[in-house]
């Protein structure tokens, strides 16, 4: 199974790349709240603030502890009282502000990357699979919102302790200060180094993860298959094997970030056990106070508390980077299809004419293997034209086109005179009504399933295209009627059902161009005659493309136009085509004679 960041040469250039300082890209949708960001620093700054007050407040009760004024003791046990009260407030009101700052950020970057992948062309998805992109849009999200939410503020805090700690610990004692600074270069240096190969792994996990959640997603959407075909085995194994070797990404990270932080704890608080014992041969030679080391020591251990949480933070930060560049990814896919930049506008009413000049198309995933080999096509307004051949042919492929779903790789296509590339896609697309050969269900009633095609339809509008598709019976058998849900891709309806649902949608949008792909291939005799005489009465006035296998549902087309290898091999009637012999007839004899017995 192809895997988009999957552990080759694409993997390790992304790996390289990314940087703490990919979380920037963050920034345009932390903008818009700057106020509440503003906010947050604020009750941040000061939590860091008393903080660093705290230890000074220590100082003065442990040097008048002995022989001091007892009213001035109890003021400075008060002192101490009022700065653990602001503490506490502001560490309360630092946590509300940084959480719901980034609920709404993660939020919003959670709809930017769905509007921008719920838009991109059907040639993205041949390149990614669907579980992937829900995995970056859950998964890694949530990854931003631990950042947002909490990691960036615990850094920011942690490194205005460690400065301020630092400038305090100068004040109070520079020899022991020295010291310490000492250390640093031997903490800093497995942090950089360590931190490369957690910032690898990160990325390597989440890919993973993606993988794992798209071979799910998959199994999961095709079940019925999957166990028709006692295929569960096999499915649970892939799975399994996608699974763990998430899991040994992920162990390895866990491993690699518990071995930095071990010896960054254990270097730091090794470094203040002899900042101690320096300290005390200091007392003892009476060159400070036991108020002042003591003040020094917590200052020393609030330093090394912040570095360690520092250490502990990048990991998350690294994480948090790699999600961001997959997310920012989506954001900046170019689209294989693009809008013009001023697109022109169709005259109203639409009448529906189509044209096919010279279009030459291939599939992104099969470049070699042309869908369509020159192929011209003019269709008048109100024309009926049935597209027939064999699978493979390129009938699906001329629907595929005519939506601009793929864009020709020569040739023009036109609706109505205009360049489809000239046209705003979803200003054409709203003319045009598709029953597609695999009906799309959603988990929804049956009454939202038919509003699809026009949401400010009444329900007497669905009703009767209901009624229109011979839909209408089985839906009011339905234990709700019209609201009852139909589950997950209509898993609660047959084959036929779920077709003559996605007919009465199309009836429904009511739009001058209708696109049947196979449109009764599920139905049965009954049903395909009920709905054979909707299609009828829809198309009336209507420029209608028929794509069909069964060519008992095409002869009353005005045209029928015959392909094969991607090209119009013949165009006419049906008895026309018949009598010319060829393709369309061959087919006929086997559908009408031979196919006669096999019904």
């Amino acid at each position: 199974m192809a895997r988009e960041g999957s552990n080759g040469q694409g993997s390790d250039e992304r790996a390289r790349s990314k940087r703490l300082g990919t979380l920037g890209r963050l920034w345009p949708f932390v903008r818009p709240y700057r106020g509440l960001l503003s906010a947050a620093l604020l009750a941040l700054t000061l939590t860091a603030a008393v903080s660093l007050v705290l230890p000074m407040a220590v100082r003065r009760v442990v040097d008048n502890f002995e022989g001091g004024e007892a009213a001035l003791l109890d003021r400075y046990f008060m002192a101490a009282l009022v700065i653990a009260g602001l503490l506490a407030l502001g560490t309360a009101l630092r946590y509300a502000l940084v959480t719901r700052l980034g609920e709404r950020v993660v939020a919003d970057i959670r709809m930017a990357v769905f509007d921008r992948v719920i838009g991109l062309s059907p040639a993205f998805y041949e390149k990614i699979m669907t579980g992937e992109v829900l995995s970056r849009i859950t998964t890694d999200t949530t990854l931003i919102l631990s950042v947002i939410g909490s990691s960036i503020s615990i850094a920011l805090r942690n490194l205005l302790i460690f400065a301020g700690g630092l400038a305090l610990m100068l004040v109070t004692s520079w020899k022991l200060t020295l010291m310490v600074l000492l250390i640093v270069p031997l903490v800093v240096v497995p942090i950089l180094t360590l931190g490369r190969k957690l910032r690898r792994l990160s990325r390597e996990n989440q890919d993973w993860i993606a993988a794992s959640s798209g071979n799910a997603s998959e199994a999961l959407l095709s079940v019925q298959a999957v166990q028709a075909f006692t295929h569960e085995a096999i499915s649970q194994r892939a799975f399994a094997d996608v699974t763990e070797q998430s899991f040994d990404a992920a162990r390895r990270r866990i491993w690699t970030r518990a071995l930095m932080t071990a010896i960054v704890i254990f270097l730091v608080f090794s470094g203040i056990v002899g900042v101690l014992w320096m300290g005390a041969w200091d007392v003892r030679a009476g060159e400070m106070s036991v108020g002042a080391l003591v003040q020094f020591v917590i200052y020393s251990v609030m330093v090394a508390g912040s570095v360690a949480a520092l250490s502990e933070v990048i990991g998350e930060l690294q994480r948090a980077a790699g999600a961001t560049e997959r997310l920012v990814e989506l954001l900046e896919t170019e689209d294989a299809i693009r809008e013009p930049e001023t697109p022109a506008r169709l005259s109203e009413p639409v009448a529906g004419a189509i044209g096919f000049e010279e279009v030459t198309f291939a599939y992104p995933a099969r470049p070699e293997t042309s869908a369509l080999d020159a192929v011209s096509l003019t269709i008048a307004p109100g024309e009926t034209v049935a597209l027939v051949g064999p699978s493979g042919a390129g009938k699906s492929t001329i629907i595929q086109l005519l939506l601009r779903f793929y864009d020709p790789d020569a040739g023009r296509i036109t609706l109505d005179g205009q360049g489809l590339e000239t046209l705003a896609r979803a200003d054409f697309r709203r003319h045009v009504a598709l029953v597609p050969q695999d009906p799309v269900i959603f988990a929804a009633s049956a009454r939202e399933n038919i509003r699809f095609g026009r949401p400010e339809a009444s329900d007497a509008e669905i009703e009767a295209a209901a009624r229109a598709a011979a839909a209408h019976d089985f839906i009011a058998a339905l234990p709700e009627g019209y609201d009852s849900w139909l589950g997950e891709r209509g898993v609660m309806l047959s084959g036929g059902q779920k077709q003559r649902i996605a007919i009465a949608r199309a009836i429904l949008r009511d739009a001058p161009v209708l696109l049947l792909d196979e449109a009764t291939s599920a139905l049965d005799a009954e049903s395909e005659r009920a709905v054979q005489e909707a299609v009828d009465q829809l198309a009336e006035g209507r420029t209608t493309i028929i794509v069909a296998h069964r060519l008992a549902t095409v002869k009353k087309a005005d045209r029928i136009v015959v392909m094969e290898g991607g090209r119009i091999v013949a165009t006419g009637h049906h008895d026309a085509l018949v009598a010319e012999g060829g393709l369309y007839a061959r087919l006929a004899r086997l559908q009408f004679t031979d196919g006669i017995a096999a019904e």
